[in-house]
């Protein structure tokens, strides 16, 4: 799995990349591993994205996918839909402050429904930050300092992807190259091709598929030691 965090930084279009980025997290109602799974947005702009991205996700439509209305559909199966469930119990029991969502009250009652919900700056050693919950619910999170982001983002078990986004492309790249992950993006997510090598770090992954990595290691491998001198 993944635990893909999004490092936003304060020059971006804030309305568009909010748009994108939420469309990312909530994807399938967040059950793809490559989902945005935390976002750590810059503190001079974090009302303003969280505001923009609360707009976003409120104007999402739960309900049956094979209607036109739809935009999100049910978690998948019973047992996910109860282990999503616990980290919403854990907003009251934790104290998190709830930006958008946070009840099932709303959600269709005819599946698997949860409503999508974003975590307002809930602390970092928080299960909903540390966890992948593998549901329609997101942290957001605020941050200053460019080396404090970059320790926040590595700070977890899983390294499968990772995104930057911003209008300076050199420190973009500069972050980028330092995000323990097997993909990383600037100024996009979840954009893979086969023309590539898709793998994670950590425990999000052993190897690679696609690209020159991925045909390798489906080969075998022989060593030869060839001796010059005939026995």
């Amino acid at each position: 799995g993944g635990n893909d965090a999004a490092v936003v930084f304060p020059d971006v279009d804030i309305d568009k990349v909010a748009e994108k980025v939420s469309t990312l997290a909530f994807m399938n109602s967040g059950q793809i591993c490559l989902n945005v799974k935390r976002i750590y947005v810059h503190e001079s702009i974090y009302e303003k994205f969280r505001d923009a991205v609360v707009e976003h996700v409120k104007n999402y439509k739960l309900g049956d996918g094979s209607s036109e209305e739809t935009s999100h559909g049910p978690v998948q199966n019973e047992m996910q839909y109860n282990r999503v469930k616990t980290f919403f119990e854990d907003i009251e029991k934790q104290g998190w402050k709830v930006a958008t969502g946070g009840k099932f009250e709303t959600a269709p009652k005819n599946g698997y429904y949860i409503t999508p919900t974003v975590i307002d700056n809930p602390p970092e050693d928080s299960r909903i930050v540390v966890e992948e919950p593998f549901g329609p619910i997101l942290p957001m999170l605020s941050w200053k300092d460019e080396e404090e982001v970059i320790e926040r983002a590595n700070d977890t078990r899983l390294g499968l992807g990772a995104s930057v986004w911003s209008a300076d492309l050199d420190a973009a790249e500069r972050v980028a190259k330092r995000l323990d992950a097997g993909t990383v993006w600037v100024n996009s997510h979840f954009e893979i091709t086969p023309m590539a090598p898709f793998g994670g770090h950590k425990e999000s992954g052993i190897g690679a598929e696609w690209g020159i990595n991925g045909l390798k290691g489906m080969c075998n491998v022989q060593s030869l030691f060839l001796s010059k001198v005939a026995a």
